[in-house]
């Protein structure tokens, strides 16, 4: 007879499977590391919540009225935080990561050179100024900048991060495919949090993209 924890085991796989509940790696690009922000789903019923409206001037802005990065204890910052929540063995010399590993879930790419990682914000700084942050006080920008809570925040490619710069899904996608039904999730789970807008063409390419989840 096996053992009784074997036992409950597999009746706790068999109620789950039952029940059609999905189980996902820690590794899985639906949620990249178990540190990371979760991810809520309903990507569709949410993106219908989003006001849509012409995309704002750029009238004022500068990436210094969203301060980042914030301390994070122990003399890091936010900017470190994700290095270490989204990386592999990350070692560090100080507040200065040395090594490490990382997945880059938007291209599919592994690195294993700290230089080549970026902190990408999911919906880059400059369009929230062009979706309502512009009537933030600097301070909640600065909380939006750093947002620990939220899909905001990850450690990417600085290739894809570059290229991406302040795009939204309607003129840059990642290159991996299958990244796009997690993108386009955390993008309207991000901008209905901050009850930021979205402008039509925003709203058809999410659409699209939720149709490869």
């Amino acid at each position: 007879m096996p053992p009784r924890s074997s036992v409950l085991v597999a009746a706790l796989v068999t109620l789950i499977t039952s029940a059609g509940c999905e189980v996902t790696s820690a590794g899985d690009p639906g949620n990249p590391d178990p540190g990371a922000p979760p991810r809520s789903g309903g990507g569709a019923a949410a993106l219908d919540t989003l006001t849509v409206a012409e995309a704002r001037s750029m009238k004022g802005y500068s990436r210094e009225k969203f301060p980042h990065w914030r301390d994070a204890g122990e003399n890091c910052d936010v900017r470190d935080t994700v290095l270490k929540r989204d990386g592999d063995k990350v070692k560090f010399s100080g507040c200065n990561v040395v090594a490490g590993t990382w997945d880059s879930w938007y291209d599919g790419k592994k690195l294993d050179v700290p230089t080549q990682v970026d902190i990408d914000h999911m919906v880059p700084l400059a369009n929230a100024w062009r979706s309502g942050a512009d009537g933030w006080t600097n301070d909640e920008r600065g909380d939006f900048a750093n947002d620990l809570d939220r899909p905001q925040l990850f450690a990417v490619s600085a290739s894809s991060n570059r290229s991406k710069g302040d795009q939204d899904p309607s003129t840059w996608k990642p290159p991996a495919k299958d990244a796009w039904c997690t993108y386009a999730e955390d993008w309207i789970e991000v901008k209905s949090y901050w009850k930021l807008t979205i402008t039509q063409k925003e709203k058809e390419a999410l659409t699209d993209m939720l149709g490869t989840c």
